[in-house]
């Protein structure tokens, strides 16, 4: 693998191979350059190598492997949905090394939540089409994703509502060849809840009935410009890490 992208201090080293293991380049046991190599590539002192490296361990990305050198940590950060699309955009990687999802659901469902109406601005009660897969790392789930379409969306990418996994990739890059409207990613928001029993089963959390289990849940809204075009929310197993958007 050719690393061309050069860095002037430890945090520069540090973001490179970051990005290159979110982005799946790097998977899990895969050696990093040596220290040597990393000085040439990116014309720094060992001491700044070594704060970059240590940096990566102290994320949990990376561990060393004594004299074998420093290898990708076998659980790396679990990425949001919004992240992994922009990876795609990247280099083509739906999934990272290890990372696969089960349990697609599709339907057409009458809305009645309220963040989801007004996120959509929708009225109580009209369709929408929710999409719903759990993700998993070496076969652990580590997060349920859901997403959900108005009609305007449907009609212009009426896969959507097909049954199954999307293949022909996420419905932003479909929507704006078929419109000509660019999609743009709103604000991303976190905050955490109880997990529903169905979110529970899906991330194989096996919790007495009476005991409430908090799970991290992130929410963004798409937009083109007439509106709003798709809501996604991403609920985390407790315990998963996952990188906050700087």
């Amino acid at each position: 693998m050719a690393y061309k992208t050069p860095g002037k201090g430890y945090a520069d080293v540090a973001d490179h191979f970051r990005k290159l293991i979110k982005d799946g380049e790097l998977a899990p046991g895969e050696l990093l350059p040596s220290v040597a190599e990393i000085r040439v590539q990116f014309d720094v002192a060992a001491k700044t190598v070594s704060r970059a490296l240590g940096v990566l361990k102290s994320e949990g990305l990376v561990t060393s492997r004594g004299s074998l050198g420093t290898v990708v940590a076998k659980s790396p950060m679990v990425i949001t949905g919004t992240d992994r699309t922009a990876r795609i955009a990247r280099n083509g990687r739906q999934y990272a090394p290890g990372e696969d999802s089960t349990d697609h659901r599709v339907m057409r469902r009458s809305v009645h939540d309220g963040d989801v109406c007004q996120a959509l601005d929708l009225e109580p009660g009209d369709e929408v089409v929710i999409r719903i897969r759990t993700f998993r790392q070496d076969g652990r789930p580590t997060s349920v994703s859901l997403s959900v379409y108005p009609p305007r969306t449907v009609a212009h990418v009426p896969e959507l509502a097909a049954e199954g996994r999307m293949t022909a990739g996420f419905f932003g890059p479909l929507y704006t060849e078929r419109t000509g409207r660019e999609v743009t990613e709103g604000q991303r928001t976190a905050s955490a809840r109880q997990a529903s029993q169905d979110e529970l089963d899906a991330l194989a959390i096996d919790a007495p009935q009476h005991v409430a289990v908090a799970v991290l849940v992130t929410q963004v809204t798409f937009h083109d410009e007439e509106g709003p075009v798709g809501y996604w929310e991403d609920v985390y197993a407790p315990g998963t890490k996952m990188p906050v958007p700087k």
